[in-house]
């Protein structure tokens, strides 16, 4: 008698992650997205595709969404069938503006905006006394956006938008509830394995980007190193509504009196809720921490007993810094946070995963487009491996002052405090965060040293008198490089210009000033001079930006030296 084969497992759903076992609240109502079976599963056919991204969450969503954008199909494949965590649905809170001007750039910032709540303004105190504030609109890295400094808002909602725009723009075939069970690698193709509730198939593709999270199993796949480090630290998240309404201001304890003189947060986010975290003993029992008794009594120790309080959702969190030692291992390239890992403080986590993204996708598409060399992809590792180490510094720096080791680092601590109570000067040494912006680059094969700095999303005048701002020049370009020319051109310049243009995927528009007489067909005006601050030039020159906002290079004539920026900004030289 013949043996009936074993029914294949049934696709596990996903469960809690990350260490969020126990959470508590009402939590959040997330959608859920529909399972297809892929085509292969039908066909049994091998089929290769040019980019496979793996983690469909603000960074996976940011890459596929700006592919989409570009017009370059790809596969994204996430093992839920949801937007945020499971058990740890809130998670990211602040976003920065380099993010918000991404997803403006995407068609999406009006849905944040709208959702979202504005700040500029955090304030720092030491028991009663308020030891440091800070202004981000009165800051020169923020005040020429048209985005704000920041806004915030649950990190699911951005990923729900993500999941929108994605299915409005087409070209990305995104597959629910499909786990990465294998991968290899050849110098032809990777070749994945997934499971899905429907069965197993396999797919090839020629470039795989892991945005899977900080448990990724790509790190031993690829066989990736990091550089490592745990502390003690420990926290415990509420995100809660109440009858009492503080400042939308960003509010920080690093001695609060009402949490055992340890550091306390808080935020407003979306729906009327308070994000507020409270640092625990070392020893804390996460299970204990977070029940709703100990919380709410935690709570009203902050905002009294008269408080209503509805607990939304609740999670214990520690923290490690982590930061692998290459960012891009044969067809696979590693973003968010299976790139780095960071502590919380300055909001410099998910952010920074969404830069990733926008720097790795524009390269993707010029390189498969064959507008760029294929060299060009090995920028992505010099510009954001520098960006993940710069981020993994500055806020290991934020973690050691919020708790520091006995000895020197807890009496430099007692000092700035103390200093900071009495003297304006110190109160620059108080480190509670130093808010993400965005990372410049000095170490890129592509930029020349002119270049390496983001440009802002400032308005200008359009020819018809009408209001246009950067990201719709970087829209029109089309994924192109952008020749902004501050400067009368003479025929000469013309000439070298429509050669140029006619020989590499370069789009050029000549800015002026009120007054000054357009030579160019493609013109703007900059009466305030705000997009040549943006640009970081003055007086007659130009600016060579690229398709994510960032300065290639920068000049005066139009000359080698713009011919040979372009190039290196291609990978071609």
């Amino acid at each position: 008698m013949q043996e009936t084969p074993a029914a294949a497992p049934a696709y596990a759903a996903v469960s809690f992650t990350n260490g969020y076992e126990f959470t508590a609240g009402s939590g959040y109502q997330l959608p859920e997205y529909p399972f297809s079976p892929p085509p292969e599963l039908s066909s049994g056919e091998l089929r290769r595709h040019p980019i496979v991204i793996v983690g469909a969450g603000i960074t996976g969503l940011t890459l596929a969404c700006s592919l989409a954008r570009l017009g370059q199909p790809a596969v994204l494949l996430d093992e839920d069938n949801s937007v945020g965590v499971k058990g740890a649905s809130s998670r990211g809170i602040c976003y920065t503006q380099k993010s918000l001007e991404i997803f403006d750039k995407l068609g999406i910032y009006e849905r944040i905006a709208k959702k979202g709540v504005q700040w500029s303004v955090g304030r720092t105190f030491a028991g009663q006394d308020e030891v440091y504030s800070f202004d981000l609109r009165q800051q020169d890295s923020f005040h020429l956006s048209s985005q704000p400094p920041f806004i915030n808002i649950q990190q699911f909602y951005i990923e729900g938008y993500l999941v929108e725009r994605i299915y409005e723009l087409g070209g990305v075939d995104l597959r629910w509830q499909s786990r990465v069970t294998g991968f290899e690698q050849n110098e032809a193709c990777a070749t994945l394995t997934v499971e899905t509730p429907a069965g197993s198939y396999r797919l090839e593709a020629e470039h795989v980007i892991d945005a899977s999270g900080s448990h990724t199993p790509f790190h031993a796949w690829a066989g990736a190193t990091m550089q490592t480090k745990r502390g003690d630290d420990r926290w415990c998240i509420a995100d809660v509504r109440f009858t009492k309404h503080p400042p939308v201001e960003r509010h920080t304890w690093i001695e609060a009196p009402f949490n055992d003189d340890r550091a306390v947060w808080q935020h407003l986010m979306a729906d009327d809720v308070w994000r507020i975290d409270y640092q625990m003993p070392p020893n804390a029992d996460p299970a204990y921490v977070s029940r709703e008794d100990v919380v709410r009594e935690r709570l009203q120790r902050q905002f009294g007993p008269d408080c209503e309080i509805e607990i939304v959702w609740v999670g214990p969190y520690a923290y490690r810094s982590q930061c692998l030692d290459a960012l891009r291992i044969g067809r696979v390239f590693f973003m968010g946070d299976t790139a780095k890992v960071v502590s919380p403080f300055g909001a410099r986590g998910g952010n920074t995963g969404v830069a990733d993204a926008d720097n790795l996708a524009w390269k993707l598409a010029a390189v498969l487009r064959g507008r760029a060399a294929p060299a060009l992809l090995d920028s992505y590792n010099d510009e954001r491996l520098e960006a993940a180490q710069e981020n993994v510094c500055v806020t290991n720096r934020t973690a050691r002052f919020l708790r520091p080791a006995d000895g020197i680092e807890r009496r430099f601590r007692c000092a700035a405090i103390g200093l900071a109570r009495q003297f304006p000067f110190a109160r620059q040494l108080i480190n509670t965060g130093r808010m993400a912006v965005a990372n410049r680059y000095t170490r890129s094969r592509i930029c020349e040293a002119t270049g390496g700095q983001s440009v802002q999303n400032v308005a200008f005048d359009w020819a018809d008198g009408g209001k246009g701002r950067v990201n719709d020049l970087l829209r029109w370009a089309d994924g192109d490089l952008l020749l902004l020319a501050f400067s009368d051109l003479g025929g000469a310049a013309l000439q070298r210009l429509r050669q140029l243009a006619a020989h590499a995927p370069l789009k050029t528009v000549q800015v002026l000033g009120t007054e000054d007489r357009p030579q160019a067909r493609e013109h703007v005006r900059d009466p305030q001079g705000h997009l040549q601050a943006a640009c970081h030039v003055f007086g007659h020159a130009w600016a060579l930006v690229r398709p994510d906002g960032y300065l290639a290079a920068t000049g005066e004539a139009v000359d080698s030296d713009l011919v040979a920026a372009v190039e290196k900004s291609l990978g071609l030289a």
